[in-house]
């Protein structure tokens, strides 16, 4: 009785130095969020100038960060709503609406009447309800020098069917955040944590809310047990049963002023539904402890529901924070969540069957020269981390850490094949591995039909954020390769320096021209293309020094609209070669 009653003042206590913070937060972002108010009815005011639904064909979505891309639940589509994009110097808002028609494999923009205003950070769900339902709630919108934040504690529903936004007005729930996290469970939207942030404070929750799909209603839960502490940016996955399993997340403290310190949670509980749903209000929390091999460390991931009763994280970066600089290792793997199980493992590619074919002769060939019938190897116990650096010459390092997958095809190794073309062996075995996606952070992901889809993110080059724009997929039921729907475009990227504001106009003027700058780069191609044989880093074998010949422009090019015209052509085209040669080569 002692050490419960200890428990509950100690719970009781925390509880009122959380609402004393969020008074204290609140009140000094009320200054910052009127500010911005007005922004954002002049952006809301535009928006009303729409009288009708538009569907048009587009080009792909421009990059874009924290938006929510979710499947449809009657129709092959995606649906991409809102975002953000930082060019160095300014952060854009969004709250166009895409749909990917993965049939077609081509998007359509879809402009409909008085929809939510520009946000990013919300979250999205999506219920079959009337034809489909794209719920949304809260996220925040930044000024442009994206120093003022307004957090949004609104909810929207946009009906599918009749291609209408709706705003939902009821009172009752949660105070405005973004990062949380809300999935739809039996007939409920449930939110749990986020954080509000000001110029001067900020705050994390660890708050559970749910709103009744029937009766429209907001009731804030109270769980029984010991909870996860305040975070946000974890992973939130519904239980056939009606349970919600909480995983990781972020969260950082105030040391002292101005010294911040974040926390990288590992930590797995159990939000148990008591009653079957027969009590709406009594939940409990339980602490989990999975078995299997759990993913490392990161902030970042992206989740979604898999298909066998699972759930899957995919990538995600881990923050190396030193007195004065943040390094960040970024990462491209995926991992599994068996909820029936409560084991986590990681995702092993098999690889397409020419490469199979092909490392099955190369293994049979080393077994016959060692004057054995078959080489054993062990199985893999596990991914092969692969640490790269890319160092250009003024310094700037860009760190990646790539998850290579075990070979699965090890257990099955033994047995005849049939011989094919030498060339489409390579070719497949080039190709298996160059249409990976890149190591990135904060990727958006939905899955339909057992496919799993992945889009954009973003990942750091020194100082610079290069956001993304690409999308690929893999069946994660035969977890055999990705493929690659659509690449990120060069033309998309800028980064726009601020110690170079006056080197800049000057630059403004040249770039203006265009003609004498374009003559350049492709004279700049050409004698690339003519120095590549010379060059190792990117010739580790002849099918792929082809693949990455070929994509190395693209890479120039992407690399020049980082560094800027100013930047000296052998300087580009060390960085275009290296960033090439990490994200193209097979390391084994």
């Amino acid at each position: 009785m002692g050490k419960k009653g200890k428990r509950d003042k100690k719970g009781k206590g925390a509880e009122k130095t959380l609402a004393k913070m969020e008074k204290k937060v609140s009140r000094r972002a009320k200054k910052e969020e009127e500010d911005l108010e007005a922004l954002i009815a002049e952006f809301q005011s535009l928006d009303a100038k729409k009288t009708q639904v538009i569907e048009s064909s587009c080009p792909p979505p421009s990059p874009r960060l924290n938006c929510s891309l979710s499947a449809h639940p009657e129709r092959d589509e995606l649906i991409l709503f809102g975002g953000e994009y930082f060019n160095g110097q300014k952060t854009f808002l969004y709250n166009d609406l895409y749909i990917y028609h993965i049939r077609k494999n081509s998007w359509a923009k879809l402009d409909i009447p008085n929809p939510p205003p520009r946000r990013c950070a919300h979250q999205a769900a999506v219920v079959p309800t009337a034809g489909g339902q794209l719920w949304i709630f809260g996220g925040e919108f930044a000024s442009p020098n994206g120093e003022q934040f307004y957090h949004y504690k609104d909810l929207w529903v946009l009906h599918l069917a009749t291609k209408t936004w709706e705003q939902i007005k009821a009172p009752g729930g949660p105070s405005g955040r973004s990062g949380h996290r809300m999935v739809a469970c039996k007939r409920q939207l449930i939110i749990f944590g986020g954080f509000h942030e000001s110029a001067r404070d900020f705050i994390y929750y660890n708050d559970v809310y749910a709103f009744n799909l029937d009766s429209f209603t907001w009731s804030k839960l109270a769980p029984a047990g010991m909870g996860p502490a305040p975070r946000s940016g974890c992973q939130m996955t519904p239980t056939p049963e009606g349970n919600i399993i909480i995983y990781g997340g972020y969260s950082k403290q105030r040391i002292k002023k101005d010294v911040d310190k974040g926390t990288l949670h590992t930590d797995m509980f159990l939000l148990k539904a008591e009653g079957a749903g027969k009590e709406e209000d009594r939940w409990s929390w339980s602490r989990l402890s999975p078995s299997g091999v759990k993913p490392t460390p990161r902030s970042g991931f992206a989740v979604a529901a898999a298909p066998n009763n699972r759930c899957l994280l995919f990538g995600g970066v881990h923050d190396e924070e030193e007195e004065e600089s943040i390094e960040g290792d970024f990462f491209n793997d995926i991992y599994f969540y068996d909820i029936g199980k409560n084991r986590w493992f990681p995702a092993q590619l098999k690889g397409p069957k020419s490469e199979k074919r092909k490392r099955r002769r190369g293994r049979q060939a080393e077994a016959e020269a060692a004057g054995e019938e078959e080489l054993q190897l062990p199985p893999p116990e596990g991914p092969l981390e692969i640490v790269k650096e890319v160092v250009a010459e003024d310094g700037t390092v860009m760190t990646i850490k790539q998850v290579i997958p075990g070979a699965a095809e090890d257990k099955d190794r033994s047995g005849s094949e049939e011989d094919e073309d030498e060339e489409d062996e390579e070719e497949g075995g080039a190709l298996g591995q160059a249409v990976e996606p890149c190591p990135r952070s904060s990727a958006m992901v939905a899955v339909k039909h057992g496919v799993l889809y992945v889009y954009g993110g973003m990942f750091e080059v020194g100082d610079r954020q290069v956001t993304l724009s690409d999308l690929h997929s893999i069946d994660l039921h035969r977890m055999d390769q990705w493929r690659v729907l659509q690449e990120v475009d060069p033309k998309t990227q800028e980064w726009l320096e601020e110690s170079e504001s006056d080197e800049e106009e000057d630059d403004d003027v040249e770039g203006a021209e265009g003609g004498e700058e374009e003559e350049e780069s492709s004279e700049e191609e050409s004698e690339d293309e003519e120095g590549e044989q010379q060059h190792p880093a990117v010739q580790p074998g002849e099918a792929q020094a082809q693949y990455v010949a070929r994509t190395e422009q693209h890479w120039l090019r992407l690399a020049r609209s980082h560094m800027g015209p100013e930047a000296k052509d052998k300087k580009v085209l060390k960085v275009a070669q290296a960033m090439a040669k990490t994200f193209y080569e097979d390391p084994i």
